[in-house]
This record gives structure tokens, C-alpha cells and sequence, in this order.
């Protein structure tokens, strides 16, 4: 078993290894300790079939009472209406503040438990089990939580560190390789902004699918955002810089319906920015190049079919915009990105640079 620790505002280790579900109530226990009588288990419809059961037992094994929030899967989902419906499941099912909720799934499970684990009694313990590896190396470790508003992505949320993060391994298996990819893009990302080495290594690697290269990724992708939020847990400085591709890539969430997944758009808003960079002599170095060859060497879709003012109309909604600027993660040299703040009336320009 592998063990990162986070020092936050809450100290927590992230543990990854194979058959953790089957040893969670033991782990949770023996970071929360006796004082937990009731956990909630939040999931989707489709992790709800495939690892429930195995996290229930082991749960009440461990002495624990445990119901469970059952949710459709999707981004849908990820809304006011389900923390709605789970904060009044909460409250039916009598938990209090030494009670505790633990989010099974993936990055959308994590977001809407950890926003009602923020919110119920004004703040409830919870734990993050990733069940892919989009959540495992991103969303379950650094305490963003949040849900979607009509207008945009992630635009209502808090700060709320979970206790835990129990990645297991196993459920990599039941992944289609497009939610790897997910996964794989972040890791890219974390790459590109601070750990140039990483490509050296993709170069080399035979097979995505491979458990060194999973395990190899996914720690590398969780050092990395580790040492950000440790130096900037709230977001108001050198954790702007995880958000790398992600400015045009919730554009494209955005623009697609959300029927283009997260990495997909993550990695699809890198090549926009790297090449508006380099066309725009932002760039030292040519860093689309380098960014390019790895997403492609995993078979990612790279194909933008928005306009430069689509993507600018639903950029300008995003939560990183402040008044009549907006803040770009623009990569200088690889493993070396910096913010640029802009004014927003720039930024279609540098989209169509990065389209072009």
C-alpha cells in the first residue's frame, strides 16, 4: 500500500493499493476512531452495482451503522437538486456531526458528497474513495468540492478537506480506456506544470493500461498537486496553476452539453493554450510539441469543433474570471506554467490563436 500524506487545514493521507475496499472500515476507523456510529454512502447507479457491497460490508464489519444515497450517474446529477436531496437523506436518516459521509465513485460523486459533507451541520467529516482514475489523481485530493450551476461548471462549492482517501486499485479494471484517458490527462497536466521528466517517461511507456504505468502516473499526478495545495490550500495564487487546459476545456464541457468528458476537454483546452501560447511568443520553449506527442500517444481525440467566440461565451462564465479579467494558465517552457491575467475583451483572440 502506497500512502501520500496532504498537510491542509486537515492533515490526511491518500492510501492506493490493491483490495483497499475490502479493508475499508478497518482504515476509516482508524483515522476517525470510535466516535463515527452512522456513515452514508454516496454513489452513482452504476458504481452502486459494481462496489457498494463490498464497501457496506466492510463498513459494518468494522462496527459501523451504514446507509446509502444512491444518485443517477452523470454530470446531470451534479447539481443543487442532488445535494438537495441528499442533505434531506441526511437529515431522515438522523446523522449528526460525529456521523460521516463516504463518497464511492468517481470525480462527480466526490464533488456533490464532499459540497453536502461541507454543508450539512455546517460540516461533517467524509471520506473520498476514487473508483476512477480521473478522481484518484484530481478531484478527490485537495479539498474542492462543488456542484454546477445552469450557468456554468463548478460555480457554486467549498473548501472542505475529506479525512481519507482510500484509492483501490482494483476498480481501474472495470474502466473503459476512455476513463483512463481522464485519468491520463490530468496527469499530463501535473506534468506540464512542474515535472518535465514525466514525458521522458510516457515516451517509454508500451500500454496505458499497464498497473506500473497507472501506479507510476497517478502518484506523480498526486505529488504534484500536493506540493500546490500545501503552498496555496485556498486557491488564490500557485494552485491557479492546476488549472491548466481547464479555462477552454469547461468551455468545451460546456459547449458539448457535457457530452465531451472532462479530460477529453482538459486535454483538448492544453493543446488550445500551448499553441496560442507559442503563436502569441508567450512561449521559451515549444511546449505544444511535447504536450501534443502525449495525448497522442494515448489516443486522444484532439479534434475542436467549437468557434473561438463559443468557446469565449462560455469561458467568460467561468469562476476564475474576476470583473473584467480573466486569469490563463500559459506554459512558458515544459514543466514551467504561469498565470497571465487578461482582459476578458482579449481573450477570443487567444483562443483563435490556439485554434488556428
Amino acid at each position: 500500500m502506497d500512502t501520500i500524506t496532504i498537510t491542509a487545514s486537515r492533515v490526511y493521507q491518500v492510501l492506493s493499493g490493491s483490495g483497499l475496499l475490502a479493508q475499508a472500515g478497518r482504515l476509516i476507523r482508524n483515522v476517525l476512531g470510535d466516535k463515527p456510529k452512522k456513515l452514508c454512502i454516496v454513489t452513482d447507479d452504476k458504481v452502486d452495482a459494481l462496489y457498494s457491497a463490498a464497501l457496506f460490508s466492510s463498513l459494518t464489519e468494522a462496527g459501523y451503522e451504514a446507509v446509502k444515497f444512491v444518485f443517477p450517474m452523470g454530470e446531470a446529477s451534479k447539481s443543487m437538486d442532488t445535494v438537495s436531496e441528499l442533505l434531506e437523506f441526511l437529515a431522515q436518516n438522523q446523522l449528526t456531526r460525529s456521523d460521516a459521509i463516504v463518497a464511492l465513485g468517481g470525480g462527480v460523486t466526490g464533488d456533490l458528497a464532499g459540497y453536502s459533507a461541507a454543508s450539512y451541520l455546517r460540516g461533517i467529516p467524509f471520506v473520498q474513495v476514487p473508483t476512477t482514475l480521473l478522481a484518484a489523481v484530481d478531484s478527490s485530493v485537495g479539498g474542492k468540492t462543488g456542484v454546477n450551476l445552469k450557468a456554468g461548471k463548478n460555480l457554486a462549492g467549498a473548501f472542505w478537506q475529506p479525512c481519507l482517501v482510500l484509492f483501490d486499485m482494483d476498480t481501474i479494471k472495470t474502466l473503459s480506456y476512455d476513463l483512463l484517458l481522464d485519468g491520463a490527462a490530468e496527469a499530463i497536466k501535473a506534468g506540464a506544470i512542474a515535472d518535465r521528466e514525466l514525458f521522458s517517461y510516457i515516451n517509454g511507456v508500451q500500454e496505458l493500461t499497464e498497473p506500473a504505468v497507472i501506479g507510476h502516473l497517478s502518484r506523480r499526478a498526486i505529488e504534484i498537486k500536493r506540493n500546490v495545495v500545501e503552498e496555496d490550500e485556498r486557491d488564490t495564487g500557485v494552485r491557479q496553476l492546476l488549472n491548466f487546459g481547464h479555462t477552454i476545456g469547461h468551455a468545451i464541457e460546456k459547449c458539448s452539453s457535457f457530452q465531451i468528458s472532462h479530460g477529453h476537454a482538459v486535454a483538448m483546452g492544453m493543446v488550445i493554450i500551448s499553441r496560442a501560447s507559442l503563436n502569441m511568443g508567450w512561449s521559451k520553449e515549444d511546449c505544444l510539441t511535447p504536450i501534443l506527442e502525449s495525448l497522442e500517444k494515448f489516443r486522444f481525440p484532439l479534434e475542436c469543433s467549437y468557434t473561438a467566440a463559443q468557446l469565449t461565451q462560455a469561458a467568460l462564465r467561468d469562476k476564475k474570471r474576476m470583473g473584467d479579467t480573466i486569469t490563463l494558465v500559459v506554459p512558458v517552457s515544459l514543466g514551467n506554467c504561469q498565470l497571465k491575467k487578461l482582459p476578458v475583451t482579449e481573450l477570443e483572440a487567444v483562443i483563435k490563436a490556439g485554434l488556428q
